[in-house]
């Protein structure tokens, strides 16, 4: 077992009592922070489970995610919480990072050299076949256009687009964006989903100098060696589980099936109504989707909730299978494969999780588990489909790509509905009103989490931490005795 993280840590409810309402890992993420702080914590959560969107199951015995499988290791936050609550002698680099893209009827090398999709050599990419000859030479127009401005924002399609024609953002940073976001790169916002690009346009006329020069900051500035993702021994989807048990070793109260229906200020204090009770808190850190921190926040900050009532969710089914070897006439090569939607496939990608992890091939050396993802933004009518339809439809579409003939001896569909929401142009500032209404409430209040800073996980625990320190400070300073 590594270390567990240590500092300095108040007495348990010397600043007041903090609800964090969400148990995704934002909110546990949040409680935590809090908890470090000297707060005492109350976590609500509404489902059955913890976690949210990070999800451990089985397949045919084997440990696998069903949500999030993998987190930056580039930035720090999600690997030192991993470590802060004694996990981090599980953290794994993935066993291979080889992707590859399933477009124009084969499985074609991700180029490399690109931020987001956008190229900033041309040799690998015309290597690779993505791009036909005609796009190739659109790109090369980009040296001799005059500046593109941008304003304050701009969607990434839409200005890569003309910069470099539209087959660099149909085959190359749609995929990747749906990867992330399960977008449409045509409304994606580029300042808030790939804010270097956006300062590369905003410095650089052309996008290919601006893209060349990302990569060179980031070569001077990466530390040196060290995987770029990482995995949990057992997934990804164990973590807030750990983080829980931190956070009630701790003395913080952690309540599932306990949805909040009702948010108040009441002289000096929230009265928050869970169920037929109300409890009383002196700060609240909302952890939650848009609609549910817009319905608990329009009596008192209605600004705040109706700028939540605009942000869109996409929905997305993974289906995870289990084959063995022995029924496979070749096993894939590589972490697994990104499929541009404008090939017209149902699948929008594919993981060979037991060569990405090796921990779930070493659970069960004879069976290969493999996931796909099906849907994305206004593109989720399959999974209104029986579990059966989508594992047919991903089979289908895996014998087409890498062969695939044999049937799965295990199978399940995680569907996610409002899964990921979607950061469109102008999103930063919907963000910066939503954290300026909320910090004009007459008490102490901060949101946080994948609809704010960063759907990824360290960036839902950085969004976590610093909604936690601005409670803190402000409680701090309220018990602070008056000069």
């Amino acid at each position: 077992m590594s270390a567990v993280h240590t500092s300095t840590v108040r007495p348990p409810g010397s600043v007041g009592h903090v609800i964090v309402v969400g148990g995704g890992i934002s909110g546990l993420a949040a409680a935590h922070r809090l908890l470090e702080g000297g707060a005492r914590v109350t976590v609500l959560e509404s489902a059955g489970r913890l976690g949210g969107k990070l999800r451990a199951g089985e397949i045919a015995g084997v440990r696998v995610d069903l949500g999030a499988e993998s987190m930056l290791a580039r930035r720090p936050e999600a690997v030192d919480l991993a470590r802060a609550v004694g996990i981090g002698d599980r953290l794994r680099p993935p066993g291979t990072a080889t992707a590859s893209l399933w477009t124009r009827e084969a499985l074609r090398p991700m180029p490399k050299g690109h931020v987001m999709g956008v190229p900033g050599d041309l040799a690998p990419l015309a290597a690779s076949g993505v791009i036909s000859a005609a796009g190739l030479a659109r790109i090369k127009e980009d040296a001799q256009l005059s500046r593109t401005e941008v304003g304050e924002d701009v969607a990434v399609g839409e200005y890569v687009a003309r910069r470099l024609g539209r087959e660099v953002v149909d085959r190359l940073v749609e995929p990747l964006l749906g990867g992330v976001y399960a977008g449409d790169a045509y409304r994606i916002s580029m300042h808030a989903a790939v804010p270097q690009l956006f300062e590369a346009a905003r410095s650089e006329r052309s996008l290919l100098a601006g893209v060349r020069a990302i990569q060179a900051r980031a070569a001077a500035t990466a530390p040196a060696g060290g995987p770029v993702f990482m995995g949990i021994d057992g997934g990804i989807g164990t973590l807030p589980g750990a983080v829980a048990e931190a956070v009630r070793a701790a003395g913080g109260e952690i309540r599932d099936n306990s949805a909040v229906h009702a948010l108040r200020w009441a002289d000096d204090g929230w009265q928050v109504g869970v169920g037929d009770r109300s409890i009383e808190a002196d700060a609240v850190v909302m952890a939650t989707p848009a609609d549910v921190a817009a319905r608990l926040l329009r009596h008192d900050c209605p600004a705040a909730a109706t700028d939540l009532d605009t942000v869109d969710y996409a929905s997305m089914a993974l289906v995870t299978m289990a084959f063995r070897r022995s029924d496979l006439d070749r096993v894939p090569s590589g972490s697994g494969f990104l499929v541009p939607p404008v090939d017209g496939h149902r699948i929008k990608a594919a993981t060979f999780a037991s060569q990405k992890w090796d921990w779930i091939g070493a659970a069960d050396p004879d069976l290969f588990v493999l996931r796909t993802s099906i849907g994305r933004y206004q593109d989720d009518a399959d999974l209104e489909r029986d579990d059966s339809e989508l594992v047919d439809l991903s089979l289908a579409d895996l014998g087409a790509a890498v062969g695939l003939t044999a049937r799965p001896v295990a199978g399940t569909v995680t569907r996610w509905y409002g899964g990921l929401p979607q950061y469109t142009v102008g999103h930063l500032d919907r963000v910066a009103r939503i954290r300026a209404a909320v910090a004009g409430l007459p008490g102490p209040l901060r949101v946080c989490g994948a609809l704010y800073d960063g759907v990824g996980i360290p960036a839902c625990i950085a969004s976590a931490r610093t909604a936690a320190d601005d409670i803190l400070g402000t409680l701090a300073r309220a018990a602070a005795p008056s000069e």
